[in-house]
């Protein structure tokens, strides 16, 4: 009888395995919105290599905009883990982020030298207006005049930084998208700086 109940225990086991893998298991990247529409914008991008000015790009402006495409599929590519965030300034920092499966992607709180846990899936920062940002690779410090949300892709691991020199935020990698009030379904509220760093981090996030 003993071994019988065994038996039945490692069935059950394996049944759930099969049907339900683990929230552990590895994340497939290539099979989501974020690839396809990567996916598609490098394909656009290729139409217009020839004459890359007809689109409004510069020679140079092309080649950058089809690596950082590039660099984005790769990443969704080569990863199997949830995309996270890290805060590598010296304050409290608002992030987008959702328990797969569980929660709606929204706004919660993550303080200085913490990362999200990868149990979460963290999309994107908060910028309030006000913020000095660089945005992309070798642009210049620029000042938001409203709130900014920035997205990153599926599997990124994504590091803000503060420029010791400038003062300004800068990434690790360039965001994907970037979403003002309006323009996303995400909640891009009017908080400033200093609401932000007066909010308890978001304990579960770090757990």
């Amino acid at each position: 009888m003993q071994v019988f109940k065994v038996v039945l225990v490692a069935i059950v086991l394996l049944v759930n395995l099969i049907i339900a893998p683990p929230s552990w298991a590895g994340q497939d990247h290539t099979k989501g919105a974020d690839y396809a529409e990567v996916t598609q914008a490098i394909k656009q991008l290729l139409q217009v290599k020839d004459t890359p000015d007809q689109a409004g790009y510069t020679p140079e402006q092309f080649q950058q905009q089809l690596a950082q495409l590039q660099a984005q599929k790769d990443v969704m590519e080569t990863t199997t883990t949830r995309a996270q965030c890290h805060n590598a300034t010296t304050g409290t920092l608002a992030v987008y982020a959702n328990k797969p499966k569980k929660s709606p992607t929204q706004l919660y709180f993550l303080g200085a030298g913490t990362e999200t846990d990868d149990d979460w899936d963290c999309d994107g920062f908060y910028l309030p207006a006000g913020t000095q940002a660089v945005l992309a690779p070798h642009a210049e410090v620029q000042t938001l005049t409203e709130p900014l949300a920035v997205k990153f892709t599926d599997g990124t691991q994504s590091i803000a930084r503060t420029n010791p020199a400038t003062g300004a935020v800068e990434f690790n990698v360039a965001p994907a998208k970037m979403f003002k009030a309006g323009e996303t379904n995400w909640t891009v509220p009017t908080l400033s700086q200093a609401d932000i760093s007066a909010t308890p981090p978001t304990p579960q996030l770090i757990d």
